[in-house]
């Protein structure tokens, strides 16, 4: 039988978010039930609420960067019991069948993989819906171990922001003596600061902001770079192995291309969409360079970035806000007013 959960939601592109009562499905033999403690805000969501991408389904209840505690789990459960600490990320099904499935990429699976909201679940065609609210219920499989040194609010953006640069970090074999670029310090960008730190690569900011050297230095960088001067750009020619790019919104790669060192690779993470600005190709062919794309993580590779995490003491930067101040928060988040990111202590949701 289905249960009745708190939660809040979109109903349409231009209105708030708002408190919102919905049915969770009934758990399966593989099924965890998780209780909500806290779930970090994403980008994402806002563009899902906002139907940014053309593809929302109203109600929506965002959310996927969801930590908390099993508070019960279905007789076929062999991974978890009632009482862990667990997360769930943007994943909650995929096919489990296709070369990606088989390979642990769950996240490019060949039949579409099934995403915490705004999807459809694969066996009784039901929405998804995401982690503002009390509960969820999620397959095993799509279920993540937190480990015991990781504070869960701030455990809670690796789930997303976290795997999202981490993928790339490790695809592109981030550490001692390989020299890694960031472009953006934002959720995104300074996540990928820290695990690069921990990955022992030597690691440069890219901001156009000036006065961000000091939290930069902070979270890992080793030098600053202001991408809108001439000079600094031109001093850093030819030096990357890696450059990952934060950047949410459209904006010329071109500049960054020259920086690379031959073999070196640019990596979209944060932009979703059309790239106005045609690439300058002399750059890519006469240095056998490349840009490239990565897309969140599988769930083995995700639970390989929390138990590093763990060892490591890696969490991320956050504001902890109650649930009743989401709309405010979508609002700083366009202004570029989080340092680093958002998260939902879902107490708050008892006051609702």
């Amino acid at each position: 039988m289905t249960f009745d959960v708190r939660g809040y939601a979109a109903h349409s592109p231009s209105d708030d978010l708002v408190p919102y009562r919905f049915a969770r499905r009934s758990p399966r033999p593989d099924d965890v039930t998780i209780e909500i403690l806290f779930c970090g805000v994403c980008h994402s969501d806002l563009h899902t609420a906002r139907n940014d991408w053309r593809n929302t389904v109203y109600p929506v209840v965002p959310g996927h960067e969801i930590v908390g505690r099993v508070t019960s789990v279905g007789p076929a459960v062999t991974r978890f019991r009632p009482g862990d600490r667990v997360g769930v990320g943007c994943l909650v099904d995929a096919c489990r069948h296709c070369e990606a499935c088989a390979a642990g990429l769950e996240q490019f699976c060949q039949e579409g993989p099934t995403f915490t909201y705004n999807s459809t679940d694969r066996l009784d065609r039901t929405p998804t819906q995401g982690g503002y609210s009390e509960r969820i219920v999620t397959s095993e499989r799509f279920v993540l171990r937190i480990p015991d040194g990781l504070d869960l609010a701030g455990a809670a953006p690796l789930l997303c922001a976290g795997i999202t640069t981490w993928s790339p970090l490790r695809h592109w074999q981030a550490g001692p003596g390989r020299r890694v670029g960031v472009v953006g310090l934002g959720g995104l960008g300074h996540m990928a600061l820290k695990l690069g730190k921990a990955l022992g690569a030597e690691l440069t900011l890219f901001t156009r902001s000036p006065g961000k050297e000091a939290d930069a230095r902070r979270l890992g960088a080793d030098h600053i770079v202001l991408s809108t001067d001439a000079a600094q750009m031109k001093a850093v020619r030819n030096r990357f192995d890696l450059i990952i790019d934060t950047v949410p919104y459209a904006h010329d790669l071109n500049p960054y291309l020259p920086t690379l060192r031959h073999d070196g690779t640019l990596v979209l993470v944060g932009f979703l969409g059309k790239l106005d600005a045609m690439l300058n190709t002399t750059s890519l062919v006469v240095g056998r360079k490349a840009v490239a794309g990565s897309f969140i993580g599988g769930l083995p590779e995700t639970q390989e970035m929390l138990d590093f995490c763990g060892a490591h003491g890696v969490t991320s930067d956050v504001e902890i806000i109650r649930m009743q101040d989401i709309n405010a928060a979508y609002a700083r988040m366009l202004r570029s007013d989080v340092k680093y990111r958002f998260v939902i202590d879902m107490a708050s949701l008892k006051a609702v």
